[in-house]
C-alpha cells in the first residue's frame, strides 16, 4: 500500500519516533520493529522518522538509511511517514529526501540550517531547498529555535507558505509560542492565504490551548500516544472540555518528560517499561539516568497507571 502524500488538511497525530539501540549503542531493528507496531497499536495517524527526538544527528549515513527502510517496510502503508532530513548539506538534504520519497515516504521535514540570523537568510535557506527538492516534494518546516537557535518570524513563515506550493505543514515547537500559532492563523485568515496543516511539538506540553488555537494534531513522542490520539479526537468531536480533561490526567508524567537535557533518556525508559523496546539507550553524547532518576520515573508511572485505573481508563 502506498499511504497519501502529506498535506495542508493533514491532521491527527504523527509520533516522532525514537530510535532504539542496544545496550552497546548499535541499532536494534528487531526494537524498530517492535517499537513501529507498538506505535501502530496505539492508534497514531502517522509518523515522523529520524528527527532530533530520534537522535538523527548521531547516525551514520549508512545507519540512517537502514532506519529509514527498516520502518517504512514494517509499516507497508498502513500510516503515513514523514521523514527527517534536516542536515548542514544541501546535497544529503536533497539525495535523503529523494531516496525517502521513492521508497514510500508522505514527505520530508525539515530544520533551518544552523546560524541563520535574519528574516532574509531563513527566507533564502529554506527557498533554496524548496527549488532543490521541487514541487512534488511535501515538506514540514519545523520551527524548534530552542536546538536549532534559529527565529522563524510568522513574516517568514507566511511568505513561504505563499511563494512554496510545496510547504503544507508546519512543525510549531518555538517555545513560549502559542502567540505565534495564533498570528499564523489569524493573518493566514485575514489575507485569505492557503491554510496549512499545523502539528505541535513540545511534548505536547500545550496540546489543549495549542488545539484551540488552530492546531490540527501533534508531532512529538510522549511515550503514552494513545493519550496524543484520544485527546486530538475528542477536540475534533468539539468535545475540548474532555479533551483536556483526559490531558490532565496524564500532565504530571508528560511534565516530567518533557524535561530538556533529561526528556529523551526519561521517554526511552518509559518505552522500554511498556515492552515496546529492550534497551533505553541514548547514545552519546546523551543523557543517562542515575538510581533517583529511575525510582523517581517508576513512581510517577505508578501514579499514572494508579489514576487511569480509578477511572477505568
Amino acid at each position: 500500500m502506498t499511504p497519501e502524500k502529506i498535506s495542508e488538511t493533514t491532521q491527527g497525530v504523527y509520533i516522532i519516533a525514537a530510535t532504539p539501540f542496544t545496550d552497546s549503542g548499535e541499532l536494534d531493528l528487531e526494537s524498530t520493529d517492535s517499537l513501529t507496531d507498538f506505535y501502530l497499536d496505539k492508534g497514531v495517524t502517522g509518523f515522523t522518522i529520524l528527527g532530533m527526538m530520534g537522535e538523527a544527528p548521531k547516525l551514520t549515513e549508512e545507519e540512517t538509511l537502514t532506519v529509514m527502510e527498516r520502518v517504512l517496510k514494517r509499516i507497508d502503508g498502513r500510516a503515513p511517514v514523514v521523514v527527517g532530513v534536516s542536515h548542514a548539506s544541501n546535497r544529503h538534504v536533497e539525495r535523503l529526501s529523494k531516496t525517502a520519497m521513492d521508497q514510500g515516504a508522505a514527505g520530508v521535514m525539515l530544520a533551518p540550517a544552523a546560524n541563520l540570523k535574519t528574516d532574509e537568510q531563513v527566507y533564502n535557506y529554506f527557498a533554496t531547498m524548496a527549488r532543490l527538492l521541487g514541487p512534488d516534494i511535501p515538506i514540514c518546516l519545523q520551527d524548534f529555535p530552542q536546538v536549532t537557535g534559529v527565529h522563524m518570524s510568522v513574516a517568514v513563515i507566511l511568505q513561504l507558505i505563499d511563494d512554496f506550493p510545496q510547504i503544507v505543514m508546519l512543525k510549531h515547537e518555538d517555545f513560549p509560542g502559542m502567540r505565534k500559532l495564533s498570528e499564523v492563523r489569524a493573518q493566514s485568515a485575514a489575507a485569505g492565504r492557503r491554510r496549512i496543516s499545523v502539528l505541535v511539538g513540545n511534548g505536547g506540553l500545550f496540546l489543549p490551548q495549542e488545539m484551540l488555537r488552530g492546531a490540527d494534531g501533534a508531532m512529538t513522542g510522549f511515550a503514552y500516544p494513545e493519550m496524543l490520539v484520544q485527546a486530538c479526537a475528542l477536540f475534533d468531536q468539539g468535545r475540548a472540555e474532555e479533551a483536556e480533561d483526559l490531558f490532565n490526567l496524564y500532565l504530571p508524567l508528560l511534565r516530567h518528560e518533557f524535561q530538556y537535557g533529561l526528556g529523551l533518556a526519561l521517554r526511552k525508559e518509559t518505552l522500554k517499561r511498556r515492552g515496546a523496546i529492550r534497551s533505553a539507550y541514548v547514545r552519546r553524547p546523551g543523557p543517562v539516568l542515575g538510581a533517583i532518576d529511575m525510582a523517581e520515573l517508576g513512581r510517577l508511572i505508578e501514579r499514572q497507571e494508579k489514576a487511569l485505573r480509578e477511572r477505568g481508563l
